[in-house]
């Protein structure tokens, strides 16, 4: 199987800035990643969702990306929420504890008991 050329786009709303993350998310997502993060720091955006829904394949490096991310975001006072991640990466996400630092916009239950959301 080919490897998926990972590309991040981002773009304002009014709910926020969106980072539409396509293809997998492994070393070779990491300039892109970062590209799309300062664009949307840049803006000043309060809040950033990161949409999965275009994402096939992460891995552990993919894992280490995305916690940079939400730690710059951390830092910068800004909150992450996620959309289109299939129930396996929510699962990933949940051990690894990634899941709380993060807002599944698509799961209100993970909102609603406490687990997607900043300390």
């Amino acid at each position: 199987m080919a490897a998926s050329r990972f590309e991040a786009h981002a773009r304002s709303g009014p709910d926020g800035a969106t980072i539409a993350l396509r293809g997998q998310i492994d070393i070779g997502a990491e300039r892109a990643l970062a590209d799309a993060y300062a664009t949307i720091s840049a803006e000043g955006a309060a809040t950033v969702i990161l949409d999965f829904s275009g994402v096939g394949y992460i891995n552990s490096t993919g894992i280490a990306l995305i916690v940079r991310l939400l730690a710059d975001a951390r830092r910068d006072h800004r909150e992450v929420r996620a959309r289109g991640l299939s129930e396996h990466y929510r699962e990933i996400f949940r051990i690894t504890r990634l899941a709380d630092y993060i807002v599944f916009e698509d799961e209100p239950a993970a909102v609603a008991d406490g687990q997607g959301g900043p300390p």
